[in-house]
């Protein structure tokens, strides 16, 4: 979810490496609210995939630091006395495997007890750091991101959760994972999801807090991340979309095509979003709806050309005589890395 100045993947000339956090070495929360059905004690946890991964190549350090979700600060002290002997530090963080899932609500879901004072105290010894989150539903981190040089999402993988994660730690898997759902800044946003409805007085993107528009007095209306987000080790840009043609009758296809490249300096997998926009419905239609998405793997260097087709079903919803069909009109197309970051384009449908 942020890599900044390239913090990952964990570069290959340390020597030492600690592991620091309550989740870092938690066999039973790998499997997060399967764990009462799993098998937990089979699991790999973040320590023991990160000591496989480098095979006695680099020491590594572990401390937990504090325990999930308690006020003990006891072990702190600790855990910087260990970063500070180490040249990378991996902080795994998050939510203990009973705190997601069936009769497991939040009414404060950032990081539970003093897990934001570890993570401040760790990342103010200036060692580079890379923080690993094991949750099962959006936390609000927004002050975590501001400290944070770089944040991975793992949620709770399974049983091969520690191998998984020290192979995209370690750059041996390039990551292409996007989120399924939006993490709020805070509890006051919420809900907070990308397919809203219009408002009568949206924001004012030049002045975001201007008197009598649809927005918060002391935050931003965006969220931390949006639906779709996700980081790589490379880096990809959009060209303009391309339809065959801006004006349809009902019966006809559309298609859309957007080339892609990555701009980077090695090879990834992208994840292409196709959204929709019907600008006036007989029923109040959301800004944007997912109507496809497709994987492509870009080489270093290349570009790709990706095209979609719209059918009718993906224009249809249903209306108040409980008919599934589609509006005639104007709609907007956007195709993009996420839900937020979009290329566009506009047909007619006579």
């Amino acid at each position: 979810m942020k890599n900044e100045n390239k913090t990952l993947p964990v570069p290959d000339w340390i020597k030492t490496l600690a592991v620091i956090g309550p989740l870092a070495d938690s066999k039973a929360d790998m499997l997060g609210s399967w764990s009462a059905a799993g098998q937990w004690e089979k699991c790999v946890t973040l320590l023991e995939g990160i000591n496989n991964k480098v095979n006695g190549k680099v020491r590594i350090l572990s401390a937990k630091g504090c325990n999930i979700n308690d006020k003990n600060t006891g072990g702190i002290d600790d855990a910087i006395s260990v970063a500070r002997r180490a040249d990378f530090i991996i902080l795994a963080l998050g939510e203990s495997r009973e705190m997601s899932g069936e009769a497991a609500s939040r009414t404060n879901i950032s990081l539970p007890g003093v897990q934001m004072d570890l993570a401040g105290a760790i990342i103010k010894t200036g060692k580079p750091v890379a923080v690993v989150l094991f949750n099962g539903r959006p936390l609000a981190i927004e002050k975590l991101n501001e400290l944070a040089p770089a944040i991975l999402e793992a949620w709770f993988g399974g049983t091969q959760t520690g191998n998984g994660v020290a192979d995209v730690l370690f750059g041996d898997i390039n990551p292409s994972g996007k989120l399924t759902m939006t993490f709020p800044r805070n509890e006051g946003q919420i809900p907070v999801f990308y397919n809203t409805k219009n408002t009568g007085r949206p924001i004012n993107p030049d002045n975001p807090y201007e008197k009598y528009r649809s927005n918060y007095l002391d935050s931003p209306n965006d969220p931390l991340y949006p639906f779709g987000f996700g980081l790589s080790y490379t880096n990809f840009s959009y060209s303009g979309i391309t339809l065959n043609k801006n004006e349809f009758q009902k019966n006809e296809q559309i298609t859309a095509t957007v080339e892609i490249t990555n701009t980077g300096d090695r090879d990834g997998e992208e994840t292409v979003q196709l959204y929709i926009h019907d600008l006036v419905g007989e029923v109040t239609r959301p800004v944007k709806e997912l109507k496809g998405f497709k994987k492509v793997m870009i080489e270093k260097g290349r570009s790709v050309r990706v095209t979609f087709t719209i059918s009718a079903a993906d224009l249809s919803y249903y209306h108040k005589d409980l008919s599934y069909t589609f509006d005639t009109g104007e709609f907007k197309l956007f195709i993009g890395t996420n839900s937020s970051n979009c290329v566009s384009a506009s047909f007619v449908i006579l």
